[in-house]
């Protein structure tokens, strides 16, 4: 053990994809009802969301599309007056792995200029949609001075994150599919209880084993209320033990880099 600061036994990364409704605005251009699922997460869903992280006193990170950025600026700029961390997450939520050399180059400029316009500063983290990357996604990372992704499955630690055979210099917070809250219960129709005794299971056994978890979740999906109660429940009793390090992804990937320099 002794890998966290503080004396802390384990480290649980909670993460939000505030997509709103920017993936259905490119796949469904006049699908009103297909993109009024997305328009639930500003209306109603980030208001309780903030105020339910207010409540249990722990910061996190919201990653944010541009077009998300540009479309609802002002709730951005409340989850930053939070304390919380924003990071980026594309441009209108595109597969980077499906697009020419000249629309990533494009949506990354999208992308970094219209969240710098909201925060007044560029994002450090970045998280891509569908986690999937093009063999021109990690020039681009180290090309706008990102401090770390959060996009790889192969661990259950943070790591350096190398490609190709060389350091990029950036600070990997790994994820995975069944730790995602649109999986479970947008594709596989999970209960609540389903889900929480599968987070929880996980949670348990990274507890044990001193490591670190990272929670993905999407404000239209997660801000139900029966299940945003269930998310609160899972904080609780993650607190409750009193040794689990809640850190943003910016936080710990200083941290982490820092330690490994």
């Amino acid at each position: 053990m002794g890998v966290w600061p503080e004396g802390k036994r384990c480290a649980v990364f909670l993460s939000f994809d505030y997509d709103a409704e920017s993936a259905e605005v490119w796949r469904f251009p006049k699908g009103v009802i297909e993109q009024s699922k997305g328009q639930f997460a500003p209306r109603v869903a980030i208001p309780r969301i903030l105020d339910l992280l207010d409540r249990l006193e722990v910061k996190v990170t919201f990653f944010v599309p541009g077009w998300t950025a540009e479309t609802y600026p002002e709730t951005v700029q409340e989850i930053l007056s939070r304390g919380h961390e924003v990071g980026a997450h594309g441009y209108l939520h595109k597969k980077l792995n499906e697009v020419s050399a000249e629309e990533e180059e494009e949506i990354f400029e999208r992308m970094m200029t219209a969240l710098t316009d909201v925060m007044g500063e560029k994002p450090l983290g970045f998280r891509a949609p569908y986690w999937l990357y093009s063999e021109r996604t990690i020039d681009h990372l180290k090309r706008y001075g990102f401090l770390y992704t959060s996009d790889f499955m192969n661990d259950d630690m943070p790591y350096m994150l190398r490609y190709k055979g060389e350091e990029t210099g950036l600070v990997e917070l790994p994820v995975e599919w069944f730790l995602d809250d649109w999986v479970l219960f947008e594709t596989h129709r999970k209960t609540c209880s389903e889900v929480y005794e599968t987070w929880l299971g996980e949670f348990e056994g990274i507890h044990e084993l001193g490591r670190y978890l990272c929670l993905t979740f999407h404000p239209q999906t997660i801000g139900r209320i029966s299940r945003l109660r269930m998310l609160e429940k899972l904080i609780r009793e993650m607190k409750r033990r009193g040794d689990v390090w809640f850190p943003r992804g910016v936080d710990l990937a200083r941290w982490w880099k820092e330690r490994k320099a």
